[in-house]
């Protein structure tokens, strides 16, 4: 078959998510496997989001209300905003491709950490601009290495913080510098994806852009601490100019009704979200003192995963792990080819993943 695929298109890499469980048991033959690859949330979705699921399938033959009034609302309510600072998304990526068609032309240029979420790039090629990639410092983004490749061109910045996959976070203090550099018309995109997660006092917070001044947009989802990664549903916050263009570019009932109903029913669930941080937390400081122990290269981490080097082609040690049932995720792809992530699980998973390493490093 010919196809005439623009050359822009072509360019943009395939994206590669982390291997399901059902994948692994087939292919290896592997019976219970446990799955610490995808930073989802161990304890599964909040009981009230599922019982909301359960009722909303009786309306599903209907359209669900395009903007998500409901949601929208108590969201702005739990965050202290206006329901016109905020977007629904089918996932946070669903608002990274509304920014990309709102605000992109062919040959804008879109600056961005290397590496970083990989969605970035691939908007940024759709619209056929220019990914401008800089190194990480340190394993941080390097925001003052961002603000000097600004150029005319320049119309988008994406900084997600804490950064996946090594689960650093730059300081609210940084952001503010780089916000107040920028030329008018560049947009300042903080991917808050695992903000809930984090423990530091000094991290910024889109919530303080949102009143307007400098066009700073925030990208946040129900995927990671609420448990809704398969309902695929996020938000953004934004100053109420940004989200009107939004709006415009959005696919009419972009978000589905089982999904508005579940994060709804997420939002009230506070008992649910207080064990998930007490969990994740836990684990996040028991597989920092394993990993150390195990003499391996481990960063601190302000989200619900950790990135450590195994110090050899860490493929090898991926296989050997898939070989015993424990997913993690190696980062050859992100240009790390002897280090993994592995997501915090419940005690038990945590326990089996550590063992399984220790085994496979002949530790």
């Amino acid at each position: 078959m010919k196809l005439d695929v623009p050359a822009h298109i072509l360019a943009i890499p395939a994206y590669v998510p982390g291997k399901p469980v059902e994948e692994l048991e087939r292919e290896r033959g592997v019976i219970g496997a446990i799955k610490l690859a995808s930073n989802e949330n161990p304890l599964g979705p909040s009981p009230l989001a599922v019982a909301a699921v359960r009722r909303s399938l009786d309306g599903v033959h209907r359209y669900p209300e395009s903007g998500g009034f409901e949601l929208t609302r108590k969201l702005a309510a739990r965050l202290g905003l206006s329901p016109a600072n905020i977007v629904l998304g089918n996932g946070s990526d669903d608002i990274i491709a509304m920014l990309a068609a709102a605000f992109l032309r062919p040959k804008d240029e879109v600056i961005l950490a290397r590496p970083s979420f990989q969605m970035y790039e691939i908007v940024a090629r759709t619209a056929g601009a220019v990914p401008v990639e800089v190194p990480l410092k340190d394993f941080r983004n390097d925001l003052e290495a961002m603000a000097g490749r600004v150029t005319s061109r320049t119309r988008m910045i994406f900084v997600n913080s804490p950064h996946n996959p090594t689960g650093s976070m730059v300081e609210r203090t940084e952001v503010e510098a780089l916000a107040a550099a920028l030329p008018p018309g560049v947009l300042l995109v903080l991917d808050e994806a695992y903000i809930e997660f984090v423990r530091a006092a000094d991290h910024p917070d889109s919530r303080d852009y949102a009143g307007g001044g400098r066009p700073v947009v925030g990208l946040r989802t129900f995927s990671k601490v609420y448990g809704l990664a398969g309902l695929r549903i996020g938000y953004g916050i934004m100053p109420a100019p940004v989200a009107e263009i939004l709006h415009r570019v959005r696919q009419p009932f972009n978000v589905n009704l089982p999904a508005q109903r579940a994060a709804a029913a997420a939002l009230d669930d506070a008992d649910f979200l207080e064990r998930t941080l007490a969990l994740v937390h836990a684990g996040v400081d028991y597989l920092t003192r394993a990993l150390r122990a195990l003499d391996l290269e481990c960063l601190s981490t302000q989200s619900n995963f950790l990135f450590f080097r195994v110090s050899r082609p860490a493929q090898e040690v991926f296989e050997a792990l898939l070989d015993r049932g424990v997913i993690v995720r190696p980062l050859a792809g992100y240009g790390y080819p002897e280090h993994l992530r592995v997501s915090v699980g419940r005690p038990e998973e945590n326990a089996r993943f550590v063992e399984a390493l220790a085994e496979v490093l002949g530790r």
